[in-house]
């Protein structure tokens, strides 16, 4: 058996062996880290309808989804292999409903005061409430499309602020 020869290391989850590797965050500066990002669920305008109306048979469907993606967001390193645990100090969960596109837009923002980022807590967040979303209006209308999950914008860090142009 041949011994791995050093690969360089421009991955920062791969160490020189070529091996998973969770980055060393210790020596990063702790700044304020925000960030927030997006995902859509597109459906039948009645079902959109029947959440406003708050007719949907499983309940409320916008506080139970806001809990759930909150849960996910506190959770990311356990569904993520290589995220840290982090102490976040606010998520905050909200819901546009666009009329015209037949869809409904999550939003997740994710806050610490820390030396990582936060944008896989703010997409886990987004993903988790359009999947809730998806579970709780599914006997209603089972082709629900769940798409463009993304980061809109972060800041804090040796990068400073960066926005979706």
């Amino acid at each position: 058996m041949s011994k791995a020869q050093p690969i360089p290391n421009s991955l920062s989850h791969i160490d020189e062996s070529g091996k998973a590797n969770m980055v060393d965050v210790s020596n990063k500066e702790i700044t304020q880290r925000i960030a927030r990002a997006e995902g859509y669920i597109s459906m039948l305008p009645t079902v959109i309808e029947q959440i406003q109306q708050n007719q949907i048979a499983k309940g409320d469907v916008f506080s139970v989804a806001r809990i759930a993606g909150i849960q996910a967001s506190k959770n990311c390193a356990n569904l993520i292999p290589l995220c840290h645990p982090l102490m976040l100090t606010k998520i905050q969960i909200d819901f546009e409903i666009d009329e015209e596109q037949n869809q409904i837009r999550i939003l997740c923002m994710c806050k610490l005061n820390g030396n990582t980022g936060v944008e896989m807590e703010a997409l886990t967040g987004v993903s988790v409430a359009a999947l809730t979303l998806f579970d709780m209006c599914k006997a209603a209308d089972p082709n629900m499309t769940i798409h463009s999950i993304r980061v809109l914008e972060k800041t804090g860090g040796k990068t400073g602020h960066w926005q979706r142009t």
